[in-house]
Parts: C-alpha cells; structure tokens; sequence
C-alpha cells in the first residue's frame, strides 16, 4: 500500500514537473523575444546567450557538482550525451513541428564553432587522459571570444538597420527581465522535480541504476533545451529555437565543462571516447542538412529522429548487456 501511493505521488510529481517546464519554457521565450525586440537585438542572439544559459543550468550544476565530488563518467557524459540529445532529437522534434530557418551566420560560423569545441574536447581527453586546467582555460578562452562574436553581431545588425519586431510599449524592461528569471527558475525546478520523480518511478518497477542514469537523468537535464525549442518552434521563434541548442552545445562544453576542469581535473576514460565522436559528428550532420537551403526541415528532423533512435537504442543494449550494443567500447 505505501509503494503504491508513492508511485501514485511520484506520477503526481512528474506532472507537476512538467507544467512548470512548459510554463518557464513559455514565459522564457516570451520574455527574451521581448527584451530582444526592446533593445534592438538579433533573437538568434538572444538565442545564443541568454537562453542557451538558462537552458544549459541543469547540466552546469550536475557537472560542475559531479567534478567536484570526483564523479568523473556524470561530468563528462551528462554533457557529451546532452549534446547529442540537444542535436538530434530536440532539433529534430523542433523542425518537425515547424521547419526551422537557419542563418548564415549559424551555419558557417556557429555550428562549425561547436564542432571545434567537440574536437578539442576529444584531442584533450585522448592525448592527456583528462581534461586538466589548462584545458579548461582555454575552453574559457574560446567562450570569452565567442562573447565578443556575439557583441559584434549586435552591433553589426543595429548598423544596418535590421527589421525587428515593434515593441510594444506596455512592456517594461524590468518586467521582462522578472519573466525571464522566473520562466529560468521554473525550467531548472521542473528540471529537477521530473528527474526525481522519474528516476524514483524507475527505482520502484525494478530498474538497473546504470539503465537510469543512461535514459532518465540524460534526458531530465536535457528537457529545458527540449521544451524551450519546440514552444518557440511552435510560436515561429525560430531563431531561439536554433539558437538555444546551438548555443546550449557550446555553453556545455565550454562554460560547464571548462568550469569543472578548471575547479578540478577530470579523468576521460576510453569510454568517452565513441560519444565525443558521435557529439562531434552530430554537428556534421546539422551542417550538412542545412548549408545549401538554409532552413532544417521535417525530413531532415525526421532522419535526425531516426539516428538518434539508433543511438540510443545502441545505449539501451550496452546498459542491459555490457557485453552487447552495436559498438561497445
């Protein structure tokens, strides 16, 4: 009796996680479209700082506590597995909602920055067999000129001029900023609420802790990514939608990971080695969908879906047999 009115409570959790992940996500949105119409920003901007910040939260403060308490396989692969998410299945369900519309500067520009940060992640761990501090300096210092990029893109849309959205006058910054924080604070506490919950769910029908660490916890720090996207995929923010994982990715590797190594060096066992490719590949893979059209659309999204199916499913084989899955380090 007492099991079953804790999964009866977890479920209720569960839900409770989720409306305050669709809310946060849409007062987000709507708060940081706003102060970009407000001020005069790009929202693929807007879309590649604040809420690719906000969004990137959950997997900054797993990360960051994992390096700190010597977590070494949570630090690394919550970020390299959130990456691969953020591309190919929030991405895709984003596009299949809507097609997404991709600028230039994101495709030669943006995504192969990504990728780079990807490789240098893997020449870093393969070479040293860690990612050391200074390592995670110069992570810093890619995420520093990154900023400066994004400064000189503002400036550069506001010197010609570029069409915004009118603001509207009843929107008072300070409001704005409140509905961002609060929309931001919502996204993390369903974040968190959802991943208890779940992972609580999963503990009472019998499941293989190495199995939920794999699926559930992986997904729950990548759900702000994937609700904030597909809410502005279905509002036709279609640059926040893009931006906010492009800039997530990004953010994952150089601000949480850089962080981590920084405060500590981290261990990269060979293990890592197959997903640091696959997050590296996945960013080849967006570019090759979009450079020519400049827009990501449901086919695209839908062989995203597949591959990550695929991916994932070769997960699932290797948690349930170690001695199994498609390519098993």
């Amino acid at each position: 009796m007492v099991s079953d009115m804790n999964i009866v409570l977890q479920f209720v959790l569960l839900a409770v996680g989720f409306v305050l992940l669709m809310k946060g996500a849409d007062w987000f949105v709507d708060g940081a479209s706003k102060v970009a119409d407000k001020f005069g920003i790009p929202h693929l901007v807007i879309g590649l700082t604040i809420v690719a910040f906000g969004t990137s939260a959950p997997e900054a403060a797993v990360s960051i506590s994992a390096a700190l308490k010597g977590s070494v396989e949570l630090a690394i692969s919550n970020v390299v597995g959130s990456n691969i998410m953020n591309v190919l299945l929030i991405l895709g369900l984003s596009s299949v909602i809507y097609p997404l519309a991709v600028k230039k500067s994101t495709i030669w520009f943006d995504i192969p920055y990504v990728f780079l940060a990807s490789v240098l992640l893997l020449l870093f761990g393969t070479m040293n067999g860690s990612i050391g501090r200074i390592d995670g300096l110069i992570f810093w210092v890619l995420l520093i000129l990154y900023i400066f990029y994004m400064i000189r893109l503002t400036k550069k849309s506001q010197a010609s001029n570029e069409e915004f959205e009118p603001a509207d006058e009843n929107d008072k910054v300070w409001k704005l900023i409140l509905l961002i924080l609060v929309g931001g604070a919502m996204i993390v506490a369903g974040s968190n609420v959802t991943v208890d919950a779940a992972s609580n769910i999963a503990a009472e029908f019998g499941m293989d802790e190495r199995l939920i660490g794999l699926t559930i916890v992986a997904f729950g720090t990548s759900l702000p990514e994937l609700v904030t996207s597909c809410i502005a995929a279905k509002k036709k923010e279609t640059d926040i939608a893009v931006g906010n994982i492009v800039g997530s990715n990004l953010f994952n590797i150089l601000f949480v990971l850089g962080t981590s190594a920084v405060i500590t060096p981290i261990e990269y066992r060979t293990e890592f080695i197959f997903d640091s490719i696959a997050a590296a590949l996945v960013m080849v893979v967006l570019w090759l969908l979009v450079f020519r059209k400049q827009k990501l659309g449901r086919a695209g999204g839908i062989l995203m879906l597949v591959m990550y199916g695929a991916y994932f499913a070769n997960l699932l084989m290797q948690a349930l047999n170690p001695a199994g899955g498609i390519i098993n380090p």
